[in-house]
């Protein structure tokens, strides 16, 4: 691994519509009404949004056909004696909210590689980072994520 991860290529998302927003958010909130930002374009015109905008948790990779790429060395097969893999966490943070029209470019990186005895024997802890930003530019998401890696 470098000093310097590099970050992947940037992947596009489809242009989002208001109905793919609409959608997510009947499906999230079901069987609740969703709120009225996400889904009715006249109340959402009066809010600061001036707009439908999509709910944080909307993903507008998750009609494509194939996965954005991984970082770099997130999926190496220079772990063999670490075959089994448990979801360390994830935060998230948020920048400009997803609207109709916006195209999200992705790409990630491998933040960085630790290693340590733990309860299940040797385990390595894989970091990583997924940035996604609007046609803009606009920072929409940023995801730092952990995997651990351990052999037991």
């Amino acid at each position: 691994m470098t000093d310097s991860p590099q970050w992947t290529k940037l992947t596009p998302s489809p242009p989002v519509t208001a109905t793919d927003i609409r959608r997510w958010a009947i499906a999230t909130y079901w069987p609740e009404r969703p709120p009225a930002l996400y889904v009715d374009e006249e109340y959402a015109a009066t809010t600061r949004w001036a707009g439908i905008i999509a709910p944080r948790d909307f993903n507008p990779f998750a009609w494509l056909l194939t996965t954005p790429p991984a970082p770099d060395g997130a999926a190496r097969s220079d772990f063999p004696r670490h075959p089994h893999v448990m979801n360390g966490g994830q935060a998230d943070r948020y920048g400009a909210p997803i609207r109709p029209g916006d195209v999200i470019s992705t790409r990630s990186r491998l933040a960085g590689v630790r290693s340590r005895v733990t309860r299940l024997g040797d385990t390595r802890f894989v970091s990583t980072e997924e940035e996604w930003v609007n046609q803009g530019h606009e920072l929409v998401r940023l995801r730092t994520g952990t995997l651990l890696r351990y052999a037991s």
